[in-house]
């Protein structure tokens, strides 16, 4: 591994050699080492099903369910002229995922000064539907875009995070196919789902041609599959809309932050939001804020070095940052994602306004995407902390203007 120089200038990933690493590697490297998210990609593609994962609290770590070789190795990892590799190939934190996601994606890597990742266009958008955009988050677009790309036949299907039947919520990885059910998994959580896991479901179910709707830990598996030629695994995934993102809580805040403390059940809650603060709205009509540093103590393990808050190589990226909790900012990335929104604003399905208008919100894309990559371990690849700035040192306070002067 390389060490991270803030100053770095950014360079293409060197010509590949022949890809020989397997889940030893990825186990020693990632899913020991803290860099695992959880996002499920090396589950979901392992051909030989002998990734297991637990979709639980604490948990939300991929292992092998094979007992020959122990927990840190795979049978299938050899053979003559070499073994399965589909698992570390499908790993959006495996060496040097960042350089080949953006390849594959833009032809190029990002550029130091590039911290929420390549973009062709930002917007500020809103579903023009009312009941699309009330039901959604913010200005509702992520609902607005799935239902356009399912009536344009772009896509069958999208794998997004649902609910369990009996806690509304405690996220699950969902499939949905039609206006009603985008429409039920809508609005945002802030506990971890992941989505990739829906995969088998949309299979089953015969969807050929998927969206996925996930953080920046999911949504850079596709691309980092397709550049390294992880097989016909990454084929369905045709559409990626990123989630910005600086961390996930584990489902205990509910109980042990929001209830034991300020009394708020979950089963209580109607929505929430994250502008600053924790924002909770009730059944009961009223409104509280918690501070997030209450909330830190929650952070899932996974997103304690993660770099990616902008969801650098979906399709469309969008999020709730901003002075107006009724539109969401927009960062197009994709030639194909340039053709689904500029398509969406001619018909009317969309409103749009240019997001360079919301200094709050550009200022905070720069500054939380500044943050979530320096978090990133310096005994990682060193991709993602190219072009960092450094902490701003705290000024020292100055002395009481009564404090007595110094004396030699």
């Amino acid at each position: 591994m390389t060490t991270v120089e803030s100053d770095t200038t950014a360079t293409p990933p060197a010509a590949a050699g022949r890809w020989t690493a397997q889940w030893k590697e990825l186990y020693a490297e990632v899913i020991t080492t803290g860099l695992c998210t959880g996002c499920a990609g090396c589950v979901v593609t392992c051909p030989h099903d002998v990734i297991g994962y637990e979709h639980e609290e604490g948990k939300y770590i991929p292992f092998h369910l094979e007992e020959e070789l122990g927990l840190d190795n795979c049978v299938h990892g050899f053979g003559e002229g070499g073994g399965c590799t589909t698992c570390t190939r499908a790993c959006p934190r495996f060496r040097a995922w960042e350089p080949a996601a953006d390849m594959h994606l833009f032809g190029r890597v990002r550029e130091p000064d590039e911290m929420a990742g390549i973009w062709r266009q930002l917007y500020l958008t809103r579903a023009s539907d009312k009941m699309v955009h009330e039901m959604g988050q913010d200005g509702g677009l992520v609902s607005a875009m799935l239902i356009w790309l399912r009536n344009h036949d772009y896509i069958d299907a999208a794998l997004v995070s649902g609910v369990e039947d009996d806690d509304a919520w405690k996220a699950k990885p969902a499939v949905v196919a039609t206006k009603d059910e985008i429409l039920a998994t809508a609005g945002s959580r802030y506990t971890y789902c992941a989505n990739p896991l829906a995969l088998p479901e949309a299979k089953e179910k015969g969807f050929e041609r998927l969206a996925l709707v996930g953080m920046g830990c999911q949504t850079s598996s596709p691309p980092t599959m397709w550049d390294r030629k992880a097989g016909k695994v990454s084929k369905p995934f045709l559409f990626n809309i990123g989630l910005l993102c600086s961390k996930t809580f584990d489902d205990a805040i509910f109980t042990e932050l929001f209830e034991a403390k300020y009394g708020l059940k979950k089963q209580d809650m109607v929505k929430m939001n994250i502008k600053g603060v924790f924002q909770i709205w009730m059944k009961d009509g009223s409104y509280h804020e918690v501070d997030l540093k209450e909330c830190h103590a929650w952070t899932r393990e996974g997103c304690k070095s993660c770099p990616d808050f902008a969801a650098e190589h979906a399709d469309v990226s969008t999020g709730g940052i901003g002075e107006d909790n009724d539109w969401t900012l927009t960062i197009v990335r994709t030639e194909l994602g340039e053709q689904v929104i500029e398509r969406m604003i001619a018909d009317g399905s969309i409103e749009a306004k240019p997001a360079q208008t919301d200094e709050t919100a550009m200022r905070l894309l720069r500054l939380l995407s500044i943050v979530s990559r320096r978090r990133w371990p310096k005994e990682a690849d060193a991709a993602p902390a190219i072009g960092v700035p450094p902490p701003k040192k705290k000024k020292a306070a100055a002395p009481p203007a009564d404090a007595a002067p110094k004396t030699d």
